[in-house]
């Protein structure tokens, strides 16, 4: 037994005749079973030796009747006969022999165990033999006295007189002798001790209890800061009202400068002090709510309204959708610039692509596609689309197409989804999804929310719709419904959104940045001319020229207004103008009433070769987000002239891009585009005007690379990001801004669910769900088995 200090001498007692008696009991068991065994052998003895009487009796008797004629074949036998006959005596007194009990119990003593060999069972007390202690003492049975006991069973020999210990108990007895000297010299628990893992307990306990007490030194929130804290979390809804941000942040801080020299002594550890003096009134606050909720010992990941997509993807890859409101052959941006960014993204292979494009039935296709050109069946249209694209990235491209269905407005000029468009996504390859234009998608979105199904939704901001509206019959009013639609929607469904230009809608979680680039098919253009100057030939032998659809908002009105402005000083300027559209007409009679020296062309491709001998482009348009066929006019080399307006920013670093701000500049840069040559771009100019850049700038500023890279933040992040991290996942009060989102997202779902209230805001009739003819096209199912009514 192990000694820990205690007197363990009665237990001991104990212990001894529990195992003896379980070595008796043990005994008897194999005693009994053995006699069983051999009372077995000998009945089965018995039962062989009568058969075996039996077979003999039988065997004798027919010899002594058995004969044969002297004329048989069978003479042979008889001397085998008469050899029976002889041997007859012998058998009968063999059948004495073994037949009688002596016989039988002599065969038995040789053949069973010897009965000499046994435990003697009565005298286990008497083989017990007790080792003196350090005392001299031992234990004595019959007085009950608590000595030391040590325990031998010997066996017993009669034959050879004399006595052998057990194997079995001699071991034991080692053991106890060992386990004994250990307790003693406290072997067992000293190599413990010193282990490093016990350290590592006793330091997380002392730092358990430090933070407890730590704890309960944390103050509890006072009115101002649960006021601050309440106004601050209600920023989303501010917002969506129409009160400005640094408003609510002046509220803010004025509610927290009470506190402003408490909040980090009461908030954080000495060791965090440093972390947060150089943030916020606003970062304070969190840290104090932070600390309040970490004395409490209330924690929780996630909140009511938020529901993150943990889904197991198919294979080791992400996935990413792009959905886009427009496809080729409709040369519009937002058909051109999603396509190249499919290709790109895929082109890297460290993610699968798949894009996403309306398709429109026949009756629709005969409106928006151009030169009378029409699709029997989604893969005619897919083919196109594939060919067009490869003819001018130059290498095979690797994603994969989709459609969804759609019908064409002709109030809008626009595509609008009909259906859930994220059903035509698999749930298995929602991952990431990139919202070409997420406002005109989810204006009259009826479905399941994209951050719901979607574990990174980013949207891509292609058109400036407010500006648009603004130039129609009492625009003010509908360009302030759009513009609360547009927060709503966006903050309902995208985690982060890009706008192209500050063009646009300042809209939530947005970010400034161009992440379009321009075909490769340009800078070969531009590489071309450049080499022509240098060998002496001209590069441009044509003037100036305008390209865009002719439609009053794409900077036509601008350009008419200009033109006719100045028509005197701009006396033998020629204008050629290439385009098509809703508005050919009118604006045709107009120029030819001012008598401007327009000349209209038919809309074609930016990149024909019948473009490339122009040395001026000319785009006057303020509603423009990001004008692609700007950035394409820079990458062939030409000098571009447009306003100074924000949607131009990123085009003023380049040398050939000339801005004016009034009408006399815009002339000024005029006759100097004309008198001089523009100058060749660098490398690096070339570089970011192409695809490559903006990819990259598409995966930093859309947070792409950090969701791709998810896996590896943890190991790279940095101990102030660990610090902040920690922080934010203490907060675990819901969040005001999720409850906000939620409660929008739901909203607009039972608002979209509504015929009537869809009708009223301008939607298409019946584009709730999709109808027969895109059934038949898109291989659905039919409108009433895909949703059903049940009712009576």
């Amino acid at each position: 037994m192990i000694n820990l200090g205690m007197d363990t001498r009665p237990s001991t007692s104990v212990t001894a005749e529990k195992a003896i008696s379980f070595i008796s009991k043990g005994w008897r068991e194999v005693r009994d079973s053995a006699g069983a065994d051999l009372q077995l052998m000998r009945a089965r003895a018995n039962s062989f030796k009568d058969l075996a009487d039996r077979e003999v009796e039988n065997f004798l008797h027919s010899a002594s009747v058995f004969s044969v004629p002297s004329h048989s074949p069978m003479n042979s036998a008889i001397a085998e006969l008469e050899f029976v006959k002889r041997i007859q005596p012998k058998l009968s007194e063999f059948r004495r022999a073994y037949s009688s009990p002596d016989f039988s119990r002599k065969m038995l003593e040789k053949w069973s165990p010897k009965p000499s060999i046994r435990i003697d069972l009565s005298g286990i007390r008497n083989a017990i033999v007790s080792e003196v202690d350090h005392d001299g003492g031992m234990f004595d049975f019959e007085s009950g006295r608590p000595r030391r006991l040590v325990r031998r069973i010997r066996w017993k020999e009669r034959e050879r007189g004399k006595e052998e210990e057990w194997e079995p108990l001699r071991q034991l007895k080692e053991k106890f002798k060992e386990l004994e000297q250990k307790s003693q010299s406290n072997d067992i628990f000293g190599s413990f001790k010193s282990k490093e893992l016990v350290k590592k307990v006793k330091l997380r306990l002392k730092s358990f209890c430090k933070e407890r007490e730590e704890s309960k030194e944390v103050p509890p929130l006072d009115l101002p800061e649960l006021l601050a804290y309440l106004f601050k979390q209600s920023v989303p809804l501010f917002d969506q009202l129409g009160i400005r941000r640094d408003i609510c942040d002046k509220v803010v801080e004025s509610l927290c400068s009470k506190r402003k020299d408490h909040l980090p002594s009461h908030s954080v550890s000495g060791e965090d002090a440093s972390l947060i003096e150089h943030h916020s009134i606003s970062d304070d606050l969190d840290f104090r709510i932070a600390s309040v909720l970490q004395s409490t010992g209330y924690h929780a990941n996630d909140s009511y309204w938020t529901n993150f997509a943990n889904r197991d993807l198919e294979d080791k890859k992400r996935h990413v959708a792009i959905v886009t409101t427009a496809s080729l052959p409709w040369m519009t941006g937002t058909a051109v610039n999603p396509l190249f960014r499919a290709a790109y993204l895929a082109k890297c292979a460290k993610q699968k692509v798949t894009l996403v494009v309306p398709w429109l039935c026949m009756a629709d296709q005969e409106l928006v596609y151009p030169n009378s050109l029409t699709f029997s069946s989604p893969e005619e249209q897919e083919a196109y689309i594939r060919s067009w694209l490869e003819e001018r990235v130059g290498f095979k491209t690797d994603f994969k197409i989709s459609f969804y269905p759609g019908k064409f407005s002709k109030e809008r000029r626009s595509i609008i989804p009909v259906g859930d468009t994220s059903a035509f996504i698999p749930s298995k390859k929602a991952d990431i999804a990139i919202l070409e234009e997420p406002e005109h998608l989810n204006w009259y979105y009826h479905g399941k929310r994209w951050t719901d199904k979607f574990n990174h939704v980013v949207g891509v901001v292609h058109t400036n719709y407010l500006e648009y509206i603004k130039r129609e019959k009492n625009g003010a009013i509908q360009a302030f419904l759009v513009k609360h639609i547009n927060n709503m929607v966006t903050r309902a469904y995208c985690h982060k959104v890009l706008r192209l230009s500050a063009a646009t809608q300042d809209l939530p979680r947005s970010v400034v940045c161009n992440v379009h680039g321009v075909n490769p098919k340009f800078l070969k253009v531009g590489e071309k001319k450049a080499a022509e100057r240098e060998s002496g030939q001209q590069a441009f032998s044509k003037g100036a020229y305008f390209l865009g659809k002719m439609v009053w908002a794409k900077g036509y009105k601008e350009l008419i207004d200009l033109l006719a402005k100045h028509n005197n000083d701009l006396e033998g300027f020629k204008l050629d103008v290439y385009g098509n559209g809703e508005d050919s007409h009118e604006v045709q009679s107009t120029a030819q009433k001012l008598q401007l020296n327009l000349n209209f062309m038919k809309g074609m491709d930016h990149a024909d070769d019948s473009l490339h001998g122009y040395k001026v482009f000319i785009n006057p348009s303020v509603s423009d987000v990001l004008c692609t066929a700007t950035a394409e006019a820079l990458a062939m080399g030409k000098f571009v002239i447009c306003a100074d307006h924000p949607s131009n920013n990123f085009f003023r670093a380049f040398p050939n891009c000339l801005t004016y701000k009034t009408s006399e500049e815009f002339v000024a840069k005029i006759k100097e585009a004309l008198a001089n040559e523009p100058q060749p771009l660098t490398a690096v100019q070339r570089y970011n005007l192409s695809w490559e850049a903006a990819t990259e700038r598409f995966i930093e500023y859309s947070e792409l690379d950090k969701v791709l890279s998810k896996s590896y933040e943890d190991s790279i992040e940095s101990g102030e990001a660990k610090q902040l991290s920690k922080i934010k996942k203490s907060v675990s009060m819901p969040s005001l801004s999720e409850i906000v989102d939620g409660g929008l997202a739901f909203a607009h779902y039972c608002l979209t669910g509504n015929e009537l209230l869809r009708l009223s805001t301008g939607a298409i009739p019946g584009t709730r769900d999709y109808d027969k003819q895109h059934c038949v096209d898109l291989h659905l199912l039919p409108p009433q088995v895909q949703n059903p009514i049940y009712g009576w």
